[in-house]
């Protein structure tokens, strides 16, 4: 779920901008703000991209489905006010 190489990526980003005598400790310390960072994103309440794009189109799909039966319960009343001639 969690993009391991951008997590990596972000790390060392953090691990760069630290001044020049936290660097001597690079290694240990951008293996700390992975572990860091991966446990605050677990702690979110994410769903993974396909998860996303999953439910979206079950929205979609609900969505025309609800807009039809509108429309034929929209006839339906139409057609029951009418008087019959």
């Amino acid at each position: 779920m969690i993009n391991t190489q951008k997590l990596e990526e972000l790390a060392k980003q953090i691990t760069n901008a630290m001044p020049p005598g936290v660097k001597a400790f690079s290694d240990e310390v951008e293996s700390r703000v992975k572990q860091v960072l991966q446990a605050q994103l677990m702690k979110l309440d994410l769903v993974s991209r396909d998860e996303f794009d999953v439910q979206s189109r079950v929205l979609l799909k609900t969505r025309e489905k609800l807009d039809a039966l509108e429309a034929r319960v929209e006839a339906l009343e139409k057609d029951s006010s009418q008087p019959e001639s």
